[in-house]
């Protein structure tokens, strides 16, 4: 597979939409971390295993096989790994946008860490028989359920 570290340009909508492991509990207790200090509801979520996640990845020759946290920006671009973690830590209110300070070490070596901490998710965090599903009220916020 591709190591795809940094991002790509295209439209998003308008929305800033996190792709995110749907059986993962690591991920999906990032999607509630974010659910909870998004105050302004800026973020829309959908599972890597979705259709929409599937198409989205085609469309834009990446492959579909992503172990990581994706983030397709307002601005359009798709960023992977690191670099999607801290765009999203960033935009939220403080002290979790203070993150962005991290950004002084070079991508390679804050995706490492990344990639150390993706490969063990599941034997440290465990797994999903099946993805979330959110509450009628964030019902909303996801993109495909």
């Amino acid at each position: 597979m591709p190591d795809f570290c940094g991002y790509l340009t295209m439209d998003s909508g308008g929305k800033n939409i996190i792709l995110f492991d749907g059986v993962c509990n690591l991920c999906n207790g990032f999607v509630q971390f974010v659910i909870k200090y998004d105050k302004d509801s800026i973020f829309q979520f959908v599972s890597l295993q979705s259709d929409f996640a599937r198409q989205l990845f085609k469309e834009h020759n990446v492959s579909s096989d992503i172990d990581s946290v994706a983030l397709l920006t307002s601005e359009g671009s798709l960023l992977f790994k690191s670099s999607a973690a801290l765009k999203i830590l960033g935009s939220l209110s403080l002290p979790w946008s203070l993150s962005r300070v991290f950004y002084i070490f070079p991508r390679f070596f804050r995706d490492m860490i990344y990639n150390f901490i993706a490969r063990n998710r599941y034997k440290w965090f465990g797994k999903q028989d099946n993805c979330m599903l959110p509450t009628p009220e964030l019902r909303s916020r996801f993109l495909q359920i």
